[in-house]
Formats: structure tokens, C-alpha cells, sequence
């Protein structure tokens, strides 16, 4: 099956390229309400799923023993640009535990905030495991570990108990098993596990709704929902399309970035005046799918929040949808818009 256009990038009055995606839209009784494109091909959700991944060193209790605060757990599901708060709070929860820099086994990078990376490079610094975009969620596993006992060394391992950990949430969230015939190498270096595109997006309304989940992992979970919603510049950064989306609602709206074209978001507040509460959207692009999905995202969240959304979180959610492309002199040049239909109001 092949995916739809989703996203056109224009150029004066002519379609310049076309990007293709898939999307679902979940609500809380896990009844698929919208989609578009392939739902049941199997997809790695990669970062798209770190506060499935964080859900653990809250329900051990590791997050209560080390007093994480909420821009803490927010970081602990970041995929974040690498600035200097993002950098300066990974050192800091792992301090909770003892611990530095020299534990975390998820490798190092620049930052993507190109200012902060010029800045270094002008200073003649170089990156460290603290500037991976990764490692407020290695903080995270390493606290964990630290609470239960566990050894350090290896956490990024599949058969490490913190990978386990992570492995079973995420495999009672979607309700399938995962095997090693859908598992890879993630960036960071741990385990990451392709399954179809809705199982992902029933995993999202189950926290959102907290039915069809647990109490105590549904606590979990909206406790990181909640952090992220509250302090989404720690899960992100400057200018990002996760922040910029959060910010448009605040409290309202729920979105985090994967590689590779993924999103994945949720609309968690109960919303009284709609038929149906609590949706859940992910989108995932295929070709240019970086920006193809923040479009596609940015078009979702409006749509599924629908009339719940305030002015001008509507207004500005209609902005980040619609893109105008500018040539190096400053004049437009053309736009990125999305080009599928937009979701029927009634149907959230």
C-alpha cells in the first residue's frame, strides 16, 4: 500500500516535491477514528516513544527517591538541542545518584542548536555524552538502575533490566510482543522496536485516557505527560516544532519527535463539549520526512484538539501547518503546507 501525499512544498504557483505519510487518530476507548496511509507496516517509533521509555524510573519509584522535579522527568524524555540547560540538568540528576558524565553510554554529538555549537567550536570545546540529545533519558535509565541495585556498566544492553524494563511497557502499551526480528540499534546506542504504525497510536490513548492501562502505570505515565506539557523546553528546545506546538496549547496538546519523520502527540485535558474524548494522533513520514512530519503533526494537533483549543493555540497551530519558504534576500519564495484533508470536527 502505498502512503498519500500528506505534505506539498511549493515553489511560486507550481508543487516543487511531495512528501508521503500515514497518520492515526486514536480515542480513549482505543477506536480509530482517522488515519491515512499504510497503519499496519511495522515502523521504529525511535525517540517518538521516550516517555514510553521513562515510564519505569517512575513506577520503581526512582523518580520520588531522587526528587526529580518536572523539567527533570521532562528531560528524561527529550530528544533536546543540546544547550546549556538541557546539558546542565543531565549533569545534575545524575549528581542525585553519584554519579557524572563518564557513565553514560549513549556517545556524544553536537548540539543541533547550530548558535550553541558555534559558540563551542569558537571556545574550542568539543562535545560530550552530556550534549547527546539522548542523555536526559540516560540519566534517567541510570538512575533507575541506581534505585533497584542494578550494575551500571552495559545499560544500553537488551537483556540489561533497564532495557527490559522499557521493553515491557512499551509491549503492554501496544499489546504485542516484540521480538528480535523487529529490534535494531537505536542512536543512543539501546534497543528499538518497530511495530505497526496504530499499535503505537492505541499506546498514546491509553495514557491519554488512562483506560485500558493499569493505575499505577497510568500515574506513571501522566506524571511525565504532565512534566512535558509543563516544561516542554527541556524536552526539546529553541525553536523547535515540539515546543513550538506545546506552547500553542499549553497543557492541551502533548507532541515528541522521532528520527526518521516520526511524531507522536496526544490531546490528554477531557474535553466535555466533544463526542469523544481524549484523542491521540502519530504521524509518520516517509521521503524529506523530517519536516514532512512536523507539518503533519502541526496539522493533527489542530485538528484533533478541534474546538477545545483556544484561539490563539488555533491560530497558532494554523501558522506551524503552513510554512512560507523565503530565498537568501528575505522574499518568499514558496510554502510548505499539508495537503491532505483536514480531520472533520465531529469526529473529535
Amino acid at each position: 500500500m502505498e502512503n498519500p501525499v500528506l505534505v506539498e512544498v511549493t515553489r511560486g504557483e507550481l508543487v516543487e516535491s511531495i512528501h508521503r505519510g500515514a497518520f492515526a487518530l486514536v480515542d480513549g476507548d482505543g477506536t480509530l477514528v482517522a488515519s491515512a496511509g499504510d497503519l499496519d507496516r511495522p515502523v521504529f517509533p525511535r525517540s517518538a516513544v521516550k516517555l514510553l521509555q521513562a515510564i519505569p524510573l517512575v513506577e520503581t519509584g526512582a523518580a520520588a527517591r531522587f526528587g526529580l522535579s518536572d523539567k527533570d522527568l521532562s528531560l528524561a524524555c527529550a530528544s533536546h538541542s543540546g544547550e546549556p540547560e538541557h546539558v546542565r540538568r543531565a549533569a545534575s540528576m545524575l549528581e542525585k545518584a553519584g554519579l557524572d558524565k563518564t557513565a553514560l553510554e549513549c556517545g556524544s554529538h553536537w548540539p543541533s542548536e547550530a548558535e550553541v555549537s558555534r559558540d563551542m567550536a569558537r571556545r574550542g570545546e568539543t562535545p560530550c555524552q552530556l550534549h547527546n540529545n539522548c542523555s536526559g533519558k540516560h540519566a534517567g535509565f541510570l538512575l533507575t538502575a541506581a534505585h533497584r541495585g542494578e550494575e551500571m556498566a552495559g545499560y544500553v544492553g537488551p537483556n540489561h533490566p533497564v532495557q527490559v524494563r522499557a521493553k515491557a511497557v512499551i509491549e503492554d502499551l501496544i499489546g504485542r510482543s516484540l521480538n528480535v526480528d523487529v529490534c535494531g540499534t537505536d542512536g543512543c546506542s539501546i534497543p528499538t522496536y518497530a511495530a505497526p504504525l496504530r499499535d503505537f497510536a492505541s499506546a498514546f490513548a491509553k495514557i491519554a485516557s488512562g483506560r485500558g492501562i493499569e493505575p499505577q502505570r497510568a500515574e506513571a505515565a501522566r506524571a511525565l505527560m504532565d512534566a512535558c506539557m509543563a516544561e516542554p523546553f527541556e524536552m526539546s528546545g529553541t525553536g523547535r516544532a515540539c515546543l513550538k506546538l506545546m506552547q500553542a496549547a499549553p497543557g492541551k496538546v502533548f507532541v515528541k519527535t522521532g528520527a526518521e519523520g516520526v511524531y507522536c502527540g496526544a490531546l490528554p485535558e477531557p474535553r466535555p463539549r466533544l463526542r469523544a474524548q481524549n484523542r491521540r494522533w502519530r504521524a509518520s513520514g516517509g521521503r524529506g520526512a523530517g519536516r514532512c512530519a512536523s507539518r503533519q503533526g502541526d496539522g493533527r494537533g489542530r485538528a484533533g484538539a478541534g474546538r477545545d483549543l483556544c484561539r490563539h493555540g488555533e491560530r497558532r497551530s494554523d501558522q506551524l501547518a503552513r510554512r512560507a519558504h523565503r530565498c537568501a534576500a528575505g522574499e518568499t519564495s514558496g510554502t510548505l503546507r499539508l495537503s491532505a484533508p483536514k480531520v472533520p470536527a465531529d469526529a473529535v
